[in-house]
């Protein structure tokens, strides 16, 4: 009989948390040991100080070099002033190389900790007693920086494994490298580099948080700035929709009743109004079939007729009785023009003035439309917001609609503040001589 257990799964759960607890550490203080990663500059483009002029920003840019530095010169200064009355180049090395290992943090930081562990003893041999063996206090000052510099470049589980690997380390001194007459500063070391790596580990943390918060927030604009846009092309869609298919069916009906409008007609004319029908019953199927998958499951057809511009009246009227005072006028040769032109100008002044109303409120609104040759003008105008009513936030979807409208016309469209307070809506839709309805 054959096992069928994998190497794995043969494993104790013990040996495999250990094993895995193993592999943490090899992967974040042994695979990258000797990889080089300079310290980078610090972003000041966010948080507090992104409002400082530029130039001092990048000037502040070097600040955790600077930092870095200065503990090193820090260091420097322990160990010179402890040894400044041996020999010429014990001075040096007692001095020098902590320092050393200190800046060595700049750009191979998890070679700095192993650097620092293993130079400690020899730096301990080159003082003058063994106080605090094996750290010296250069070496023991040294220690903490690099512990803490190397926690901050990297994640929060490497802190936690150079706190143990450093314990570890303090105990094999103290049991096996110390002698009886040796002070041991294990203790007050691993302390000490407890509280600070704590402290560091919780700044990490909350600062990645903070970051997956505002990931999280962005993306989630995005997204509702996207669904938003989806919305309002359905609904523009489902508007257009009607309004072809009520002109569709419009065909149909005349090239069915045409013939008997006509006596004793050609066969060819019959036939071209058979075609002419069958058509026009194919496209609104067609178009009903395609457009059918925008429409809620309870959106219900209008049965009145989709508004035009010549309803733009009874819209001003109605937002007059709701406190608003609106001008409007009305320049050039009215004609007729396509049905989605109109339905979608009616749509652009309605929403306009409804922003007016939320955002503005005691304002006074112009709505100017410009029938020209070439096509359609609108503009809405509004003063700033007057009375003691608090204008009600928004979020924008009024105007996105109106932007989903006018490109959809390939038309242009403006919204900006003007230099008064108020707001101003300006839309340009082409309509040529020739233009047909442009097709949902």
């Amino acid at each position: 009989m054959t096992s069928t257990r994998t190497t794995d799964t043969s494993r104790s759960p013990e040996l495999r948390l250990t094993l895995k607890a193993l592999g943490g550490l090899r992967a974040d203080l042994l695979g990258d040991a000797f990889a080089y990663r300079p310290l980078p500059r610090l972003d000041l483009s966010r948080g507090r100080l992104r409002f400082l002029p530029e130039r001092i920003r990048d000037e502040l840019g070097v600040l955790p070099h600077l930092l870095v530095g200065l503990s090193a010169l820090i260091v420097f200064f322990l160990g010179f002033e402890r040894a400044r009355d041996a020999i010429g180049p014990v001075v040096f090395v007692y001095s020098v190389v902590p320092a050393a290992v200190v800046l060595f943090t700049l750009f191979r930081p998890v070679l700095a900790f192993w650097a620092s562990l293993v130079s400690t003893p020899f730096i301990a041999y080159l003082s003058d007693s063994y106080d605090g063996w094996p750290w010296a206090p250069n070496s023991f000052a040294a220690h903490l920086v690099v512990l803490v510099v190397v926690a901050l470049r990297t994640r929060p589980r490497t802190a936690g494994w150079m706190w143990l690997v450093t314990a570890g380390y303090a105990l094999f001194v103290s049991v096996f490298l110390s002698g009886p007459s040796f002070d041991n500063d294990a203790l007050p070391l691993l302390f000490t580099a407890g509280v600070l790596l704590l402290l560091v580990t919780t700044f990490q943390v909350r600062r990645d948080a903070a970051r997956q918060v505002t990931a999280e927030q962005s993306v989630t604009a995005v997204e509702r700035s996207k669904r938003t846009l989806l919305e309002e092309r359905t609904t523009i869609a489902r508007e257009l929709h009607d309004v072809v298919a009520h002109h569709m069916s419009v065909v149909a009906i005349q090239a069915e009743a045409a013939p008997y409008r006509v006596e004793n007609p050609p066969p060819e004319l019959e036939q071209a109004f058979v075609t002419i029908r069958e058509n026009a019953v194919a496209a609104l199927t067609e178009l009903r079939r395609i457009l059918g998958v925008v429409r809620a499951e309870d959106y219900e057809a209008p049965d009145a007729p989709q508004p035009t511009l010549a309803d733009l009246d009874g819209l001003v009227a109605n937002v007059r009785e709701a406190g608003l005072g609106v001008e409007m006028t009305v320049t050039g040769a009215v004609r007729e023009l396509p049905p989605g032109v109109e339905l979608s100008a009616y749509r652009i002044v309605q929403e306009a003035l409804s922003n007016v109303l939320r955002h503005a409120p005691g304002a006074a609104a112009k709505v100017e439309v410009s029938h020209v040759l070439g096509g359609l003008g609108i503009r809405v105008v509004n003063g700033p917001a007057r009375g003691l009513v608090k204008p009600s936030p928004g979020a924008g979807h009024g105007i996105t609609g109106m932007r989903e409208r006018v490109t959809m016309l390939g038309g242009e469209m403006t919204a900006e503040s003007t230099a008064d307070g108020g707001y101003e809506v300006a839309v340009f839709v082409p309509v040529g001589l020739d233009r047909e309805e442009p097709q949902p």
